[in-house]
């Protein structure tokens, strides 16, 4: 009769929704570390350039040197900026899908529940019965003795 529940099969589904979910918040998450090292780089590289540049700070620098070098450390600025709204987002998504897994988790330990709270009803109408028919032939022990 167990093998037949229909709960099983609910439990079945919850497992497979729970694991999809693992699976999504997994790739999130090498995708939001994925995004992290690249704003990583980004920063080390104009870190580096500007280092280098410093280096040569007691050089003589041509104007169109030194404006392209503000004009270079803007783009690498503005396009940390915009690494730093694509992290941002890969965040928000790792967070949805925590949350979402979460709730599939969630889904999973009620059925669960469910199925163990059937099993001791089940377990304890069994003991019952096993108790009633134990006390039967109790009884009928004692009355053909006392016949």
């Amino acid at each position: 009769m167990a093998n037949t529940d229909p709960l099983l099969l609910v439990l079945k589904l919850a497992l497979d929704a729970e694991e999809q979910a693992a699976l999504l918040l997994k790739s999130a998450q090498l995708e939001c570390q994925k995004r992290q090292n690249q704003l990583d780089a980004l920063n080390n590289y104009r870190l580096d350039y500007m280092k280098q540049m410093q280096s040569q700070q007691g050089q003589a620098i041509s104007a169109s040197h030194y404006h392209q070098f503000h004009r270079f450390i803007r783009q690498i600025d503005e396009a940390i900026a915009q690494q730093q709204r694509v992290v941002a987002d890969g965040e928000k998504q790792k967070n949805y899908r925590q949350h979402y897994w979460l709730e599939k988790q969630k889904k999973r330990k009620a059925v669960e529940l469910l199925l163990d709270n059937k099993e001791k009803k089940r377990q304890a109408i069994e003991l019952k019965k096993e108790q009633k028919m134990t006390d039967e032939f109790a009884s009928q022990q004692f009355y053909r003795r006392n016949k």
